[in-house]
């Protein structure tokens, strides 16, 4: 009787959801959607492709910026199917192990990014306030350790969750706010204890993108002391320079998961509507728009996409 009753209210799907009270026009929709994917992987491939290919572009900014196309590749992969999924055949459901493993990666590759944009802006600090060391302490060996520790740090902390998630029942209303799978959004649909879910997830995002996005600030403050302390005018405005880009993509990376959270976590009456429209902007805006700023930002990546282009 036991089985029978887990059988009822288990639900074997989660339905995922395409844009609340627009279903009609789905097929509309997936026009600017399909735009951004297309953008987003062609603008990071052409970023991977012109820094391998040019051996003037192996330094530790590029290289850094290399790693950063290839997380924004890895979100753009993992969201895609179910979003273009749902728009173009309504195929809203998905298996429960299909949805962790898809959290698990766009999450995973979160915490990635984070520990990039880490790393891009300690680049950035050792370029202006240590100029004359930063060849000895930015060494090839020691950024692929910065990669791969990067990389690590994001597959430990996020792979205790789909585990944690496979353990509860599912009893409740299975019907997801967005095209695909995120952990806070899903560990409600369940009927069990979760508080254990709650308190590691808290965790994760205070000891991790928490603690890197308080570092990144702690570097500019750093970096403007060391700045303000430059003579020339000239020489300020240049050496700022090479900070705005990095600095658009902290504010494009950071804002919109932030707000995110905030909105899961503390206003319970938001709009369906809001939470969808913000997750999108959440995971599809950064990987669209990182190439486009440092093509646009950076005169080395632009000069050498022209040529590329151009030939």
């Amino acid at each position: 009787m036991s089985a029978v009753n887990d059988t009822k209210f288990q639900p074997v799907v989660f339905l995922l959801t395409g844009i609340p009270g627009q279903e009609d026009v789905h097929v509309w929709i997936s026009i600017p959607f399909c735009l951004m994917y297309v953008t987003s992987i062609l603008g990071n491939s052409v970023i991977l492709f012109v820094i391998k290919t040019d051996p003037s572009l192996h330094e530790p900014l590029y290289i850094f910026l290399s790693m950063l196309a290839i997380t924004d590749l890895g979100l753009s992969i993992s969201t895609m199917p179910t979003i273009l999924g749902i728009f173009w055949f309504n195929s809203t459901e998905i298996s429960h192990d299909a949805c962790f493993v898809q959290l698990f990666f766009i999450h995973s590759l979160t915490l990635t990014e984070s520990s990039v944009l880490l790393s891009m802006a300690f680049d950035r600090f050792v370029a202006i306030c240590n100029p004359l060391r930063y060849a000895s302490i930015l060494t090839l060996p020691r950024i692929a350790k910065m990669g791969m520790v990067s990389l690590l740090r994001g597959v430990v902390l996020i792979f205790p969750l789909p585990i944690l998630l496979k353990q509860y029942r599912y009893c409740q209303a299975n019907i997801l706010s967005h095209s695909y799978c995120l952990h806070q959004e899903v560990m409600t649909m369940a009927c069990s204890d979760i508080r254990v879910n709650i308190i590691y997830g808290f965790f994760i995002i205070v000891s991790s993108v928490g603690l890197d996005l308080l570092l990144i600030l702690l570097s500019y403050v750093m970096i403007l002391k060391a700045v303000l302390g430059i003579a020339s005018h000239a020489e300020r405005l240049k050496a700022l320079n090479t900070c705005v880009s990095h600095v658009c993509v902290v504010l494009l990376s950071y804002l919109p998961r932030i707000g995110l959270s905030v909105i899961y976590r503390f206003v319970k009456s938001s709009s369906p509507l809001l939470q969808n429209v913000l997750g999108n902007v959440s995971w599809l805006i950064p990987p669209l728009m990182n190439p486009i700023v440092y093509s646009v930002k950076t005169k080395a990546i632009r000069v050498r996409i022209i040529r590329v282009f151009i030939k």
